[in-house]
């Protein structure tokens, strides 16, 4: 399973710092970074992709980034199977 994450910032740089600085909190979450994207067309939008291995662990941690919330404005959480042939 993967998660994928939007976070529009209020400061790009600000977040960077603060979500550099929270990898061991997302670690213990059971995610593993596989990208992280700027979006080139809006300055201050940020994209994570992480391969999850406890669903649980990961939502919970959704519920608890404090260190990132004074640098997101919004965001959007989508959990991602592999798609499989009909």
């Amino acid at each position: 399973m993967q998660l994928l994450i939007r976070f529009d910032t209020n400061d790009r740089a600000a977040f960077r710092e603060a979500y550099d600085a929270a990898r061991e909190d997302r670690d213990q979450a059971g995610l593993t970074q596989l990208q992280l994207w700027e979006e080139a067309e809006t300055p201050d939008r940020v994209w994570a992709l992480y391969g999850v291995s406890d669903e649980d662990r990961a939502r919970g941690w959704l519920t608890r980034t404090a260190a990132l919330a004074p640098h997101v404005r919004d965001h959007e959480t989508h959990f991602l199977a592999t798609a499989t042939a009909p």
